[in-house]
């Protein structure tokens, strides 16, 4: 099994031979109660199974469907927000940036800059984001095969970064369907940098409830369980205390209070392939 480069995000450790990492959140940044409420629930369940935990948040999702969705707070307001989590709780922050503009501002905030899958042949935004020097976490577009993402190493590269994080997050398999090859996962860490599994954006569906995405997640703890049989170095999760009310991505959102179960069962997954030797 290939290992990766080791990435170093304050006190955490992705990649090499470290254990999973967990990056999780609620899709978008509804209030500053909630993104706090939310931050310490994931901060407790992580503390008491001894997973490291990365809170994402999105303060303005750009990429939403319809021009009447939500979209977040903003970036002033939404870092604002991130900041006192990070300052408070103590937690590394993400979340997604969507162009140049906002790149120098949320870097002073962020831990990780996170390029979103339809962007993530934007040079100009991607190159930007690698000169601050920061972790830059790049999704692999729904349109891209995963030999294709050293092609996005290079240009992170470039700017001499390599803090790179690249993240799985299924592939475009006809009409409003997504699909999970989980060879990618392989395929991307010959490139020797972490790779993380996004298990809720796997299970979109884009554009499947007409004016806004749909989503399977039923399926969630199924692909995160195979990404971990997979030696995937991270998942990325979006939690909602109740999916049926998030403001956005409810439908590939999993429940706050299942996530612990989850988590559980995707160690004891980690040690067995630990165990066998994978």
């Amino acid at each position: 099994m290939t290992l990766t480069r080791e990435i170093s995000i304050g006190n955490i450790r992705i990649g090499g031979d470290n254990p999973i990492v967990l990056i999780a959140g609620p899709c978008s940044i509804e209030s500053e109660s909630s993104a706090m409420r939310h931050a310490k629930a994931l901060k407790d369940i992580t503390g008491r199974l001894g997973i490291s935990f990365v809170y994402k948040a999105s303060y303005d999702k750009a990429n939403r469907t319809s021009i009447d969705s939500f979209r977040g707070p903003g970036l002033k307001k939404g870092l604002k927000i991130l900041k006192s989590i990070k300052d408070k709780l103590g937690l590394p922050v993400l979340s997604d940036v969507h162009c140049r503009g906002d790149v120098k501002e949320a870097a002073r905030v962020l831990d990780i800059i996170q390029i979103p899958a339809f962007l993530s042949r934007q040079t100009d935004l991607i190159v930007a984001a690698a000169k601050t020097g920061k972790v830059v976490n790049i999704k692999k577009g729904q349109f891209l095969a995963p030999w294709d993402m050293r092609h996005v190493v290079k240009k992170i590269e470039s700017a001499g970064n390599k803090n790179i994080i690249l993240t799985e997050r299924g592939a475009s398999f006809g009409y409003n369907n997504l699909v999970s090859d989980f060879r990618s996962i392989l395929v991307m860490k010959d490139l020797r940098y972490p790779v993380v599994y996004d298990a809720t954006h796997s299970v979109q569906t884009p554009g499947g409830l007409d004016d806004k995405s749909g989503g399977e997640k039923r399926f969630i703890p199924y692909l995160s369980m195979a990404a971990a049989a997979c030696g995937v170095n991270g998942i990325f999760v979006e939690v909602h205390e109740n999916p049926d009310k998030a403001l956005s991505d409810g439908p590939n959102m999993i429940k706050l209070d299942e996530l612990e179960a989850m988590l559980i069962k995707i160690k004891r997954v980690e040690r067995a392939c630990q165990t066998s030797g994978r």
